[in-house]
């Protein structure tokens, strides 16, 4: 018989995660051995289990501490994959995550995963996903090549100008956070925030928080 494909799943919320746990589970061929809510549990679990696939979210803390580098931000689940793949360069890594616009695809294969869905993906696509990445292959679509190698929108590659911090910055005032508020949660100086904040609209090409909301609703980086 078959050894079952052994699964870590990593996301940080409990009801994604059951939906999720439920679906995989439900192919014989997959067994869940470990689920963990941010980056640190998924790199110290991905060493406890050695599972044959991580499927992983990007949105997340890298800890549960409130240190600056575990803020529940955009890079904690590219910091994970980072630190797996460090350990163990033969790791598999499938990214099924909200945050499908540019320059997350790219920094996803940057980082060593070997596959990317959005959670708009129809179950048996995360299922067949699972199962070419543990057989050796990757599962990346075509229309996520075609952003990884540069054709993106003019709005895309704009974003994709923005450095972490600023990504960081960018997702937080979209999700309604003051300048003051966002200071407090990252550990910086307002000043300092302010100072990202203007950058960003000046990449950005916008001129009021109105429209950074709406362009970070367009391209996922925040929910409606």
């Amino acid at each position: 018989m078959t050894d079952p494909i052994k699964i870590l799943l990593v996301d940080d919320h409990p009801l994604v995660r059951a939906g999720f746990q439920r679906l995989l589970i439900s192919d014989d061929s997959i067994e869940i051995v470990g689920e963990a809510d941010n980056g640190q549990s998924a790199c110290d679990m991905y060493a406890t289990h050695a599972p044959d696939v991580v499927v992983m979210d990007l949105n997340m803390p890298n800890d549960s501490s409130a240190s600056d580098e575990a803020c529940h931000n955009l890079n904690g689940g590219l910091e994970a994959i980072r630190r797996i793949i460090s350990h163990d360069t033969k790791a598999k890594v499938l990214v099924l995550t909200a945050m499908e616009i540019d320059p997350f695809p790219a920094h996803v294969v940057n980082a060593g995963a070997k596959g990317f869905l959005t959670k708009r993906c129809a179950p048996d696509e995360l299922l067949a996903a699972v199962k070419a990445i543990h057989n050796g292959e990757e599962y990346i679509t075509e229309e996520m090549r075609t952003r990884i190698s540069g054709d993106g929108s003019t709005e895309a590659a704009s974003i994709s100008s923005l450095t972490k911090r600023e990504l960081q910055v960018f997702a937080l005032l979209a999700e309604g956070r003051t300048v003051s508020q966002v200071a407090e949660e990252i550990f910086l100086s307002p000043k300092t925030v302010h100072a990202h904040r203007t950058n960003i609209f000046r990449k950005l090409t916008i001129s009021n928080n109105s429209e950074l909301v709406h362009l970070a609703i367009r391209h996922g980086i925040v929910q409606a």
